[in-house]
């Protein structure tokens, strides 16, 4: 079966959509500003490539993405190998490679939307040739599994990268989606297009209070202490962090946080942001006693900068945009935190 065929041949043009206090002080960044490198933003016409790298997605589970990519007004492109499957993975290594490789090298591809996430990156991530992206970058698309992407080009290319959902988590009917699936899918072509993103949480007791500008980076907790000491460790210093993490139980995340501090990425931060954190209850009669609020509190108690708890990022409905790798201005007060890109 010709799988573009098969995408050309069932995709018709989707419904149209509707797009509709004081603070404390805080002390400078002591490290210079990273100017990471940004592809062009997108235009009409454009072309984004879908492909597999991590865990498997149907072809036909891909239509409502497509339907909606195109209705923004861009070309997209199905990796040959999308929609093959090698047990829990989109693929074999070898064609997972092929695909995204195919995808890097290409000058019409203006974006890669990764299908979903799951697990897969880390067996391929060293077999990749980065020498045509880094001549003609171009925003890789996912979150999850996808972190590993995110820190790789971060920390090899300084190339600006786009966390957000995937393919996956597109409303299968967009008229029956509720307010936030519209809000954070449109956030991906915002961000896209280069509008400008601006992002708000709620006050939290727990925050710490603090203004700062630096580069935003981060990801998946698990994936960044994986990456720890690897050619694809994430930079984080002088760069405001965010982190989530999903299916977790609490001691485990208290052990992946130690791993970013004893390792040294949380001491030499401009600012940190916890997101979603949908943790694995404890065993009954082996409670860890601990809240991801604890957790954080006790990693970060002895450094001066702003932390923003319950930041709408992770693998939750309210899973905004986030470009990693550009300006961010972060604000933490007493009536709640904002996240500008600037």
């Amino acid at each position: 079966m010709n799988r573009k065929r098969f995408i050309s041949s069932i995709v018709t043009a989707g419904a149209a959509l509707s797009t509709s206090g004081a603070w404390s002080v805080t002390p400078p960044n002591p490290y210079t500003k990273t100017r990471h490198k940004i592809a062009p933003y997108l235009q009409p016409g454009d072309t984004i490539g879908i492909i597999s790298p991590s865990g498997y997605m149907s072809l036909a589970d891909l239509i409502p993405a497509v339907q909606l990519i195109q209705n923004w007004g861009f070309k997209v492109q199905i990796g040959d190998n999308t929609g093959k499957k090698d047990f829990i993975y989109g693929g074999t290594d070898e064609e997972r490679v092929a695909d995204l490789q195919q995808m890097l090298d290409n000058p019409e591809i203006k974006a890669i939307m990764c299908a979903r996430g799951g697990y897969g990156l880390v067996r391929i991530i060293d077999r990749l040739n980065f020498k045509q992206f880094k001549k003609n970058p171009k925003w890789i698309i996912g979150f999850s599994d996808i972190t590993a992407l995110h820190c790789h080009i971060n920390r090899n290319f300084g190339i600006a990268t786009l966390h957000s959902k995937m393919c996956n988590s597109f409303p299968d009917d967009w008229a029956k989606a509720d307010a936030m699936q519209i809000a954070t899918i449109q956030s991906i072509r915002q961000a896209l297009t280069g509008e400008n993103l601006n992002y708000s949480s709620p006050a939290c007791s727990q925050n710490r209070p603090g203004k700062t500008e630096a580069a935003l980076v981060g990801g998946n907790l698990s994936l960044i202490a994986t990456l720890s000491g690897t050619p694809s460790d994430l930079d984080t210093d002088g760069k405001i962090l965010f982190v989530e993490d999903t299916h977790e139980r609490p001691y485990n995340i208290d052990r992946m946080f130690w791993n970013l501090k004893q390792s040294g990425k949380l001491s030499r931060l401009a600012g940190l942001i916890i997101g979603g954190f949908q943790l694995t209850p404890d065993i009954e009669g082996e409670e860890f006693g601990h809240t991801i609020y604890d957790i954080v509190t006790e990693k970060v108690k002895d450094y001066r900068y702003p932390v923003c708890f319950d930041f709408p990022v992770g693998h939750q409905k309210n899973n905004f945009a986030l470009k990693c790798g550009v300006q961010h201005v972060l604000e933490v007060g007493a009536d709640g935190s904002t996240l500008k890109a600037i």
